[in-house]
Protein backbone atom coordinates (compact mmCIF):
# COMPACT_ATOMS: atom_id res chain seq x y z
CA UNK A 1 0.00 0.00 0.00
CA UNK A 2 2.78 2.43 0.91
CA UNK A 3 4.53 1.69 -2.38
CA UNK A 4 1.33 2.23 -4.36
CA UNK A 5 0.71 5.51 -2.60
CA UNK A 6 4.25 6.67 -3.19
CA UNK A 7 3.96 5.93 -6.90
CA UNK A 8 0.74 7.96 -7.06
CA UNK A 9 2.45 10.67 -5.11
CA UNK A 10 5.51 11.04 -7.30
CA UNK A 11 4.97 9.63 -10.79
CA UNK A 12 1.88 11.41 -12.06
CA UNK A 13 2.91 14.88 -13.21
CA UNK A 14 1.93 17.60 -13.22
CA UNK A 15 0.36 17.37 -9.80
CA UNK A 16 -3.07 18.99 -9.71
CA UNK A 17 -3.72 18.97 -5.98
CA UNK A 18 -1.65 18.65 -2.85
CA UNK A 19 -3.26 17.48 0.37
CA UNK A 20 -1.46 19.33 3.18
CA UNK A 21 -1.82 17.97 6.71
CA UNK A 22 -0.23 19.80 9.66
CA UNK A 23 1.03 17.33 12.23
CA UNK A 24 2.18 17.47 15.86
CA UNK A 25 2.44 14.11 17.64
CA UNK A 26 -0.41 12.49 15.71
CA UNK A 27 0.90 8.90 15.61
CA UNK A 28 -2.56 7.55 16.49
CA UNK A 29 -4.32 9.10 13.51
CA UNK A 30 -1.84 10.26 10.86
CA UNK A 31 -1.77 6.99 8.90
CA UNK A 32 -5.55 6.86 8.61
CA UNK A 33 -5.63 10.48 7.40
CA UNK A 34 -2.92 9.91 4.78
CA UNK A 35 -4.57 6.72 3.53
CA UNK A 36 -7.97 8.43 3.37
CA UNK A 37 -6.47 11.26 1.31
CA UNK A 38 -4.80 8.84 -1.12
CA UNK A 39 -8.01 6.83 -1.44
CA UNK A 40 -9.88 10.00 -2.40
CA UNK A 41 -7.24 10.88 -4.99
CA UNK A 42 -7.45 7.39 -6.53
CA UNK A 43 -11.24 7.41 -6.54
CA UNK A 44 -11.34 10.73 -8.35
CA UNK A 45 -8.46 9.77 -10.68
CA UNK A 46 -6.65 12.91 -9.59
CA UNK A 47 -2.92 13.53 -9.96
CA UNK A 48 -2.00 14.49 -6.45
CA UNK A 49 0.28 14.17 -3.47
CA UNK A 50 -0.01 14.16 0.30
CA UNK A 51 2.29 16.49 2.23
CA UNK A 52 2.57 16.13 5.99
CA UNK A 53 3.94 19.33 7.52
CA UNK A 54 5.50 18.21 10.77
CA UNK A 55 5.56 20.73 13.59
CA UNK A 56 8.20 19.12 15.80
CA UNK A 57 6.66 15.74 16.59
CA UNK A 58 8.48 13.69 19.19
CA UNK A 59 6.54 10.47 18.56
CA UNK A 60 6.60 8.30 15.44
CA UNK A 61 4.32 10.54 13.37
CA UNK A 62 6.96 11.42 10.80
CA UNK A 63 8.00 7.81 10.18
CA UNK A 64 4.44 6.54 10.00
CA UNK A 65 3.39 9.30 7.58
CA UNK A 66 6.34 8.55 5.28
CA UNK A 67 5.61 4.83 5.35
CA UNK A 68 2.01 5.56 4.36
CA UNK A 69 3.31 7.37 1.27
CA UNK A 70 3.23 11.01 2.33
CA UNK A 71 6.02 13.48 1.71
CA UNK A 72 7.08 14.81 5.09
CA UNK A 73 8.37 18.37 5.43
CA UNK A 74 9.51 20.02 8.63
CA UNK A 75 8.30 23.40 9.86
CA UNK A 76 11.13 25.40 11.41
CA UNK A 77 8.89 27.12 13.96
CA UNK A 78 6.14 25.74 16.15
CA UNK A 79 2.52 26.71 15.60
CA UNK A 80 -0.44 25.69 13.47
CA UNK A 81 0.09 28.54 11.01
CA UNK A 82 3.82 27.91 10.71
CA UNK A 83 3.20 24.24 9.94
CA UNK A 84 0.67 25.07 7.23
CA UNK A 85 2.91 27.70 5.67
CA UNK A 86 5.74 25.17 5.45
CA UNK A 87 3.40 22.64 3.85
CA UNK A 88 1.94 25.13 1.38
CA UNK A 89 5.37 26.35 0.31
CA UNK A 90 6.61 22.79 -0.18
CA UNK A 91 3.51 21.61 -2.05
CA UNK A 92 3.81 21.06 -5.79
CA UNK A 93 0.14 21.05 -6.72
CA UNK A 94 -1.77 23.81 -8.48
CA UNK A 95 -4.42 23.43 -5.81
CA UNK A 96 -4.12 22.64 -2.12
CA UNK A 97 -6.60 21.11 0.28
CA UNK A 98 -5.68 21.32 3.95
CA UNK A 99 -7.11 19.36 6.83
CA UNK A 100 -6.20 18.40 10.38
CA UNK A 101 -4.40 15.20 11.30
CA UNK A 102 -6.72 14.21 14.15
CA UNK A 103 -9.20 12.32 11.99
CA UNK A 104 -12.00 14.82 12.51
CA UNK A 105 -12.25 15.70 8.81
CA UNK A 106 -13.14 13.38 5.95
CA UNK A 107 -10.62 13.74 3.14
CA UNK A 108 -13.04 11.71 1.03
CA UNK A 109 -14.90 15.00 0.50
CA UNK A 110 -11.99 16.28 -1.60
CA UNK A 111 -13.84 16.18 -4.95
CA UNK A 112 -16.46 18.74 -3.92
CA UNK A 113 -13.71 21.22 -3.15
CA UNK A 114 -11.85 20.45 -6.37
CA UNK A 115 -14.97 20.97 -8.50
CA UNK A 116 -15.31 24.56 -7.31
CA UNK A 117 -11.59 25.20 -7.74
CA UNK A 118 -11.80 23.99 -11.32
CA UNK A 119 -14.73 26.39 -11.84
CA UNK A 120 -12.45 29.31 -10.97
CA UNK A 121 -12.81 29.78 -7.22
CA UNK A 122 -9.66 30.87 -5.41
CA UNK A 123 -10.63 29.71 -1.93
CA UNK A 124 -13.22 27.07 -1.04
CA UNK A 125 -14.16 26.88 2.62
CA UNK A 126 -15.68 23.89 4.33
CA UNK A 127 -18.67 24.60 6.57
CA UNK A 128 -19.34 22.38 9.56
CA UNK A 129 -22.30 24.40 10.80
CA UNK A 130 -25.88 23.31 10.00
CA UNK A 131 -26.72 26.84 8.73
CA UNK A 132 -24.26 26.21 5.90
CA UNK A 133 -25.42 22.65 5.29
CA UNK A 134 -22.69 21.05 7.38
CA UNK A 135 -22.91 18.30 9.97
CA UNK A 136 -21.39 18.11 13.43
CA UNK A 137 -21.48 14.57 14.76
CA UNK A 138 -22.23 13.96 18.40
CA UNK A 139 -19.22 14.77 20.58
CA UNK A 140 -17.27 16.32 17.70
CA UNK A 141 -17.31 19.92 18.95
CA UNK A 142 -17.48 21.25 22.53
CA UNK A 143 -20.66 23.22 23.23
CA UNK A 144 -18.75 26.45 23.94
CA UNK A 145 -17.15 26.24 20.48
CA UNK A 146 -20.38 25.28 18.71
CA UNK A 147 -22.74 27.77 20.34
CA UNK A 148 -20.45 30.62 21.46
CA UNK A 149 -16.94 30.80 20.03
CA UNK A 150 -17.48 29.79 16.42
CA UNK A 151 -20.78 31.65 15.81
CA UNK A 152 -19.52 34.83 17.50
CA UNK A 153 -16.13 34.96 15.76
CA UNK A 154 -17.58 33.94 12.38
CA UNK A 155 -20.33 36.54 12.79
CA UNK A 156 -17.78 39.24 13.58
CA UNK A 157 -15.75 38.18 10.56
CA UNK A 158 -18.77 38.58 8.28
CA UNK A 159 -19.65 41.91 9.91
CA UNK A 160 -16.14 43.37 9.81
CA UNK A 161 -15.08 42.15 6.36
CA UNK A 162 -18.30 41.02 4.60
CA UNK A 163 -16.70 37.64 4.04
CA UNK A 164 -19.10 35.16 2.35
CA UNK A 165 -18.18 32.47 4.87
CA UNK A 166 -20.38 30.84 7.52
CA UNK A 167 -17.60 28.95 9.30
CA UNK A 168 -14.42 31.04 9.61
CA UNK A 169 -12.48 28.35 11.46
CA UNK A 170 -13.20 25.19 9.53
CA UNK A 171 -9.90 23.33 9.20
CA UNK A 172 -10.92 21.66 5.94
CA UNK A 173 -10.52 24.10 3.06
CA UNK A 174 -9.00 24.25 -0.41
CA UNK A 175 -7.43 26.98 -2.51
CA UNK A 176 -5.28 27.92 -5.45
CA UNK A 177 -1.72 27.78 -4.17
CA UNK A 178 -0.50 30.85 -6.06
CA UNK A 179 -3.49 32.94 -4.92
CA UNK A 180 -2.93 32.21 -1.24
CA UNK A 181 0.84 32.66 -1.46
CA UNK A 182 0.25 36.10 -2.98
CA UNK A 183 -1.55 37.18 0.21
CA UNK A 184 1.64 37.09 2.28
CA UNK A 185 0.11 35.19 5.21
CA UNK A 186 2.31 35.68 8.25
CA UNK A 187 0.64 34.56 11.48
CA UNK A 188 2.07 31.46 13.10
CA UNK A 189 -0.72 30.27 15.40
CA UNK A 190 -4.33 29.20 15.14
CA UNK A 191 -5.30 32.67 13.92
CA UNK A 192 -3.80 31.64 10.56
CA UNK A 193 -7.28 30.28 9.75
CA UNK A 194 -8.83 33.74 10.16
CA UNK A 195 -5.96 35.49 8.40
CA UNK A 196 -6.49 33.42 5.26
CA UNK A 197 -10.19 34.29 5.03
CA UNK A 198 -9.73 37.96 5.94
CA UNK A 199 -6.92 38.63 3.48
CA UNK A 200 -8.62 36.63 0.73
CA UNK A 201 -11.75 38.76 1.21
CA UNK A 202 -9.81 42.03 1.26
CA UNK A 203 -7.97 40.98 -1.89
CA UNK A 204 -11.32 40.26 -3.61
CA UNK A 205 -10.50 36.61 -4.24
CA UNK A 206 -13.40 34.44 -5.36
CA UNK A 207 -14.56 32.50 -2.29
CA UNK A 208 -16.88 29.52 -2.25
CA UNK A 209 -18.20 27.17 0.42
CA UNK A 210 -19.15 23.50 0.65
CA UNK A 211 -20.79 21.64 3.55
CA UNK A 212 -18.60 19.14 5.38
CA UNK A 213 -18.92 16.70 8.25
CA UNK A 214 -17.00 17.12 11.49
CA UNK A 215 -16.26 13.82 13.20
CA UNK A 216 -15.14 13.31 16.80
CA UNK A 217 -11.40 13.68 17.37
CA UNK A 218 -9.91 10.19 17.12
CA UNK A 219 -6.92 10.89 19.37
CA UNK A 220 -6.75 9.79 23.00
CA UNK A 221 -4.88 12.94 24.12
CA UNK A 222 -6.17 16.52 24.55
CA UNK A 223 -6.64 18.77 21.48
CA UNK A 224 -3.99 21.32 20.52
CA UNK A 225 -6.61 24.08 20.43
CA UNK A 226 -6.78 26.24 23.57
CA UNK A 227 -10.27 27.75 23.73
CA UNK A 228 -9.73 31.16 25.34
CA UNK A 229 -6.16 31.79 24.24
CA UNK A 230 -6.74 30.90 20.60
CA UNK A 231 -10.17 32.54 20.55
CA UNK A 232 -8.60 35.79 21.72
CA UNK A 233 -5.88 35.51 19.07
CA UNK A 234 -8.54 35.17 16.36
CA UNK A 235 -10.48 38.17 17.71
CA UNK A 236 -7.34 40.28 18.10
CA UNK A 237 -6.30 39.58 14.52
CA UNK A 238 -9.70 40.54 13.13
CA UNK A 239 -9.71 43.78 15.12
CA UNK A 240 -6.21 44.69 13.95
CA UNK A 241 -7.29 44.21 10.34
CA UNK A 242 -10.49 46.19 10.80
CA UNK A 243 -9.51 49.76 11.79
CA UNK A 244 -13.05 50.95 11.05
CA UNK A 245 -14.49 48.78 13.80
CA UNK A 246 -11.53 49.11 16.15
CA UNK A 247 -11.04 52.88 15.88
CA UNK A 248 -13.29 54.74 13.45
CA UNK A 249 -16.76 53.66 14.57
CA UNK A 250 -16.01 53.89 18.34
CA UNK A 251 -14.31 57.23 17.69
CA UNK A 252 -17.32 58.61 15.84
CA UNK A 253 -19.71 57.42 18.56
CA UNK A 254 -17.61 58.88 21.38
CA UNK A 255 -17.11 62.17 19.54
CA UNK A 256 -20.76 62.63 18.58
CA UNK A 257 -22.05 61.61 22.01
CA UNK A 258 -19.50 63.75 23.82
CA UNK A 259 -19.98 66.73 21.50
CA UNK A 260 -23.77 66.73 21.74
CA UNK A 261 -23.76 66.40 25.52
CA UNK A 262 -21.05 69.05 25.86
CA UNK A 263 -22.84 71.70 23.79
CA UNK A 264 -26.24 70.94 25.34
CA UNK A 265 -24.88 71.44 28.86
CA UNK A 266 -22.58 74.34 28.03
CA UNK A 267 -25.22 77.10 28.56
CA UNK A 268 -26.38 75.69 31.91
CA UNK A 269 -27.81 72.70 33.77
CA UNK A 270 -30.37 70.45 32.08
CA UNK A 271 -33.20 68.89 34.07
CA UNK A 272 -34.97 65.81 32.72
CA UNK A 273 -37.70 64.62 35.03
CA UNK A 274 -36.13 64.30 38.44
CA UNK A 275 -32.56 64.16 37.13
CA UNK A 276 -30.32 67.21 36.76
CA UNK A 277 -27.30 67.12 34.46
CA UNK A 278 -24.76 69.75 35.43
CA UNK A 279 -21.01 70.31 35.75
CA UNK A 280 -20.12 66.70 36.52
CA UNK A 281 -21.97 65.56 33.39
CA UNK A 282 -20.33 68.34 31.37
CA UNK A 283 -16.92 67.09 32.45
CA UNK A 284 -17.81 63.49 31.48
CA UNK A 285 -19.01 64.62 28.04
CA UNK A 286 -15.80 66.60 27.65
CA UNK A 287 -13.80 63.46 28.37
CA UNK A 288 -15.90 61.51 25.84
CA UNK A 289 -15.27 64.19 23.21
CA UNK A 290 -11.51 64.14 23.80
CA UNK A 291 -11.33 60.34 23.84
CA UNK A 292 -13.39 60.09 20.67
CA UNK A 293 -11.30 62.70 18.90
CA UNK A 294 -8.10 60.83 19.78
CA UNK A 295 -9.60 57.51 18.69
CA UNK A 296 -10.46 59.08 15.33
CA UNK A 297 -6.83 60.19 15.06
CA UNK A 298 -5.76 56.58 15.66
CA UNK A 299 -8.07 55.55 12.81
CA UNK A 300 -6.32 58.00 10.50
CA UNK A 301 -2.90 56.75 11.64
CA UNK A 302 -3.78 53.12 10.94
CA UNK A 303 -5.50 53.83 7.63
CA UNK A 304 -2.60 55.98 6.42
CA UNK A 305 -0.06 53.33 7.40
CA UNK A 306 -2.12 50.56 5.80
CA UNK A 307 -2.63 52.57 2.59
CA UNK A 308 1.03 53.49 2.27
CA UNK A 309 2.35 49.98 2.97
CA UNK A 310 -0.27 48.05 1.01
CA UNK A 311 -1.27 46.21 4.18
CA UNK A 312 -4.93 46.65 3.30
CA UNK A 313 -5.65 46.39 -0.44
CA UNK A 314 -7.91 48.76 -2.32
CA UNK A 315 -7.93 52.51 -2.99
CA UNK A 316 -6.96 54.96 -0.28
CA UNK A 317 -9.88 56.38 1.73
CA UNK A 318 -11.05 59.74 0.40
CA UNK A 319 -10.25 61.63 3.59
CA UNK A 320 -6.71 60.19 3.61
CA UNK A 321 -6.28 61.38 0.01
CA UNK A 322 -7.60 64.81 1.04
CA UNK A 323 -4.96 65.37 3.70
CA UNK A 324 -2.22 63.44 1.92
CA UNK A 325 0.84 65.59 1.26
CA UNK A 326 -0.12 68.35 3.72
CA UNK A 327 -1.06 66.66 7.01
CA UNK A 328 1.09 69.02 9.08
CA UNK A 329 -0.56 72.09 7.58
CA UNK A 330 -4.04 70.64 8.08
CA UNK A 331 -3.20 69.64 11.64
CA UNK A 332 -1.67 72.99 12.55
CA UNK A 333 -4.52 74.96 10.94
CA UNK A 334 -7.35 73.07 12.62
CA UNK A 335 -5.41 72.73 15.87
CA UNK A 336 -4.80 76.47 16.11
CA UNK A 337 -8.53 77.13 15.80
CA UNK A 338 -9.16 74.88 18.80
CA UNK A 339 -6.29 76.46 20.73
CA UNK A 340 -7.45 80.01 20.00
CA UNK A 341 -10.93 79.10 21.23
CA UNK A 342 -9.43 77.53 24.35
CA UNK A 343 -7.24 80.58 25.02
CA UNK A 344 -10.23 82.91 24.57
CA UNK A 345 -12.18 80.94 27.19
CA UNK A 346 -9.16 80.90 29.50
CA UNK A 347 -8.78 84.70 29.19
CA UNK A 348 -12.49 85.09 29.95
CA UNK A 349 -12.05 82.98 33.09
CA UNK A 350 -9.00 85.00 34.18
CA UNK A 351 -10.85 88.30 33.68
CA UNK A 352 -13.77 87.00 35.74
CA UNK A 353 -11.35 85.93 38.45
CA UNK A 354 -9.65 89.35 38.33
CA UNK A 355 -13.05 91.02 38.73
CA UNK A 356 -13.44 89.42 42.17
CA UNK A 357 -9.90 90.28 43.23
CA UNK A 358 -8.64 86.75 42.53
CA UNK A 359 -10.80 85.49 45.36
CA UNK A 360 -13.46 82.72 45.48
CA UNK A 361 -15.77 82.50 42.44
CA UNK A 362 -19.15 80.93 41.72
CA UNK A 363 -18.35 77.47 40.39
CA UNK A 364 -21.31 77.31 38.00
CA UNK A 365 -19.94 79.99 35.69
CA UNK A 366 -16.21 79.63 36.24
CA UNK A 367 -16.01 75.86 35.79
CA UNK A 368 -18.07 75.93 32.60
CA UNK A 369 -15.59 78.38 31.12
CA UNK A 370 -12.53 76.50 32.38
CA UNK A 371 -13.80 73.09 31.20
CA UNK A 372 -14.48 74.58 27.76
CA UNK A 373 -11.00 76.11 27.70
CA UNK A 374 -9.27 72.88 28.71
CA UNK A 375 -11.28 70.89 26.15
CA UNK A 376 -10.37 73.28 23.33
CA UNK A 377 -6.69 73.40 24.25
CA UNK A 378 -6.49 69.59 24.50
CA UNK A 379 -8.18 69.06 21.14
CA UNK A 380 -5.89 71.66 19.56
CA UNK A 381 -2.69 70.05 20.82
CA UNK A 382 -3.96 66.58 19.79
CA UNK A 383 -4.75 67.82 16.29
CA UNK A 384 -1.39 69.49 15.75
CA UNK A 385 0.64 66.50 16.87
CA UNK A 386 -1.63 64.12 14.96
CA UNK A 387 -0.76 66.05 11.79
CA UNK A 388 2.93 65.46 12.44
CA UNK A 389 2.35 61.75 13.10
CA UNK A 390 0.47 61.44 9.80
CA UNK A 391 3.37 63.15 8.04
CA UNK A 392 5.85 60.70 9.61
CA UNK A 393 3.71 57.74 8.53
CA UNK A 394 3.68 59.14 5.01
CA UNK A 395 7.46 59.43 4.73
CA UNK A 396 8.95 57.36 1.91
CA UNK A 397 11.35 54.63 2.95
Amino acid sequence: MARMNTELNLVREPIEISVVIPCLNEAETIVACVEEAFASLREGDIAGEVVVADNGSTDSSQVLAARAGARVVKAEHRGYGNALKAGIEAARGKYIIMGDADGSYDFGELMRFLELLREGYDLVMGCRLPKGGGTIESGAMPWKHRWIGNPVLSGLGRLFFRAPVDDFHCGLRAFRRDAILSLGLCTGGMEFASEMVVKATLASLKIGQVPVTLRPDRRSGPPHLRTWRDGWRHLRFMLLYSPNWLFLIPGILLTVLGGLGFFILLPGPLKLGGITFDLNSLLVFSMSLIMGFQTLAFAFFVKTYAANTGLLPGPKPRLIRLIEGRPVEWGVGIGLLFILGGIACLVKALLAWHAVGFGPMPYQESLRTVITSVTGLTLGVQTIFSGFVLAILGLEH
